[in-house]
């Protein structure tokens, strides 16, 4: 059925995370989001961009993300009528780039389009397509930054797996690596153990990146450049670790050259770094036909965000456990209901139609710092 978006609606909030995350590029403890709001025919649907204020795991901000959504990406599907993601990925198609604007456009889309068909996302995202049905709970890990000593990172890692997360990750850096990981190890010599560089090395640090091998790592994340697939080739022949792929990874055609040419054997799918579930799920097909593990990674996302990734993490070839981590890892107050962990290391996929997030309303008019709405344009010169 034929659905008319009549409305979209941005939201730019903030929220102060529970415990600021430090990676190699630097930390934030206040977290900006821009959130989607579509009207359409009766429905409400939402979606979210994971850019930061600054362009360091990615080129998009904020800034940019709002400027795009505002001036381009909504006119362009404000009072279209859409049946399919499809449709809206050919409206937007006429312009490049800026994947964490697209996936917010396109999140709120399927979340609708799920409603419309009063199919869970997970549901709607699977539709038949795979021999395994999709999961109902996903496993999930944790991932903790850089703290200020090897003892507080330990306390840290005490903490989470008393609280239950069957994989821990930890973010490192050149000086803060070998040393880590040996006294993890020492301590905690059977947990899942991750390491994530978040491109803070070389290739010339290959030796030293070797030395991490005696750690029986789950996996190395994204040792060398973020723009980089060619010179990872070279480095995994190097080292015993396998390496996973994250920001060097944007679509299935780079996943599919990445596992061709040996540059890596696990592939990290973030919604958002993709530019939305679509892609996501592309990449997803090409892992689970070349039998690659992959997962689903996180952006520090709200409710909103965190509901999509556990829709898309139900796919069957997302075989590790995502950074979905619990509600309560990040905010004490979010702008949705809570994602609780299980007993047994896994959160639920939400089970209502769509994206399954409540939202607060109050929460949302109370963390929100600037609200436009979209106007309909009826051409663009280019």
């Amino acid at each position: 059925m034929a659905m008319k978006i009549e409305r979209i609606t941005l939201y730019h909030t903030e929220m102060e995370l529970v415990e600021k995350l430090v990676t190699s590029f630097g930390g934030e403890a206040l977290r900006p989001s821009i959130i989607v709001r579509i009207d359409a025919e009766g429905l409400t649907s939402w979606g979210e961009a994971v850019a930061h204020d600054v362009p360091d795991y990615s080129g998009e901000t904020t800034g940019t993300v709002w400027h795009i959504l505002r001036d381009h990406f909504g006119p362009r599907v404000v009072g279209q009528k859409i049946e399919s993601v499809e449709e809206v990925r050919a409206l937007l198609g006429v312009y490049r780039g800026n994947p964490m604007a697209r996936a917010a456009v396109e999140g709120a889309v399927w979340d609708l389009l799920a409603q419309a068909a009063g199919q869970p996302l997970a549901d709607y995202l699977h539709a038949g397509r795979y021999a395994e049905p999709r999961r109902k709970a996903v496993k999930v890990g944790v991932s903790i930054g850089i703290q200020e000593s090897i003892a507080a990172t330990l306390a840290i890692i005490e903490k989470r797996l008393a609280e239950g997360y069957p994989r821990i990750k930890l973010k490192i850096k050149p000086g803060w690596d070998v040393q880590l990981a040996e006294a993890v190890r020492a301590r905690y010599p059977d947990i899942s153990l991750m390491l994530d560089a978040n491109s803070a090395y070389k290739l010339d640090d290959a030796a030293r990146l070797a030395e991490l091998d005696r750690f029986n790592l789950l996996m190395l994340e994204q040792p060398l450049w973020e723009d980089d697939i060619w010179c990872h080739s070279k480095l995994q022949p190097q080292i015993k670790s396998s390496i996973c792929l994250d920001e060097s990874i944007h679509t299935a055609r780079d996943a599919a050259f990445a596992l061709e040419v040996g540059a890596c054997r696990i592939i990290n799918v973030k919604p958002g770094r993709v530019g939305g579930f679509y892609e996501g799920r592309a990449i997803h097909d090409v892992c689970l036909k070349a039998s690659a593990p992959a997962w689903v990674g996180g952006m520090l996302e709200t409710g909103i965000g965190r509901a999509g990734n556990l829709a898309m993490a139900s796919l069957p070839g997302f075989t590790l456990p995502g950074d979905i981590s619990a509600t309560s890892r990040y905010w004490e107050h979010d702008i949705t209901g809570h994602y609780t962990l299980n007993t047994d290391g896994t959160i639920d996929v939400p089970d209502k139609p769509g994206l399954g997030a409540v939202i607060d309303h109050d929460r949302l008019e109370a963390v929100t710092t600037m609200r436009a709405a979209v106007v309909p344009r009826s051409s663009e010169g280019f």
